[in-house]
């Protein structure tokens, strides 16, 4: 039995977290969740492989959401990152692309549109793979 693709989700408004973890796991998802920059890292940090980072950029403060995306871009195998923002600017927009980040929503975010994105980001990364 193949297993289930596996999500992190960092947005520091739970209610964000858990409806985007709902909506995951419908579509077959294995979702953990942080409401902060420090879990997301602590959870990165534990070894368990993820197949797609959603993080929000603006949590605890302006940006941090960049030090989870990086973090994330760092593991072996490498998941696909998802910066999500009601807040972009030209500066945070382009840290985020030098850093790879593979895709950045607006918020609010389009549900269908994310998980199509989240998809067909996976599904290109496990090609490469």
């Amino acid at each position: 039995m193949a297993r289930q693709p596996s999500l992190l989700i960092v947005d520091d408004e739970n209610n964000v977290a858990l409806t985007l973890k709902m909506v995951f796991e419908r579509e077959g998802y294995d979702v953990l969740t942080a409401n902060s920059c420090a879990g997301a890292l602590k959870i990165l940090a534990d070894g368990h492989v993820f197949d797609a980072v959603i993080t929000d950029l603006n949590m605890e403060k302006e940006n941090i959401g960049l030090e989870v995306a990086r973090a994330a871009l760092r593991l072996h195998p490498k998941p696909a990152v998802v910066v999500c923002t009601g807040y972009a600017s030209i500066d945070n927009s382009s840290a985020a692309l030098q850093m790879k980040v593979d895709y950045m929503a607006t918020k609010p975010v389009d549900l269908d549109e994310l998980k199509r994105a989240v998809s067909r980001l996976m599904a290109f990364r496990n090609e490469k793979q």
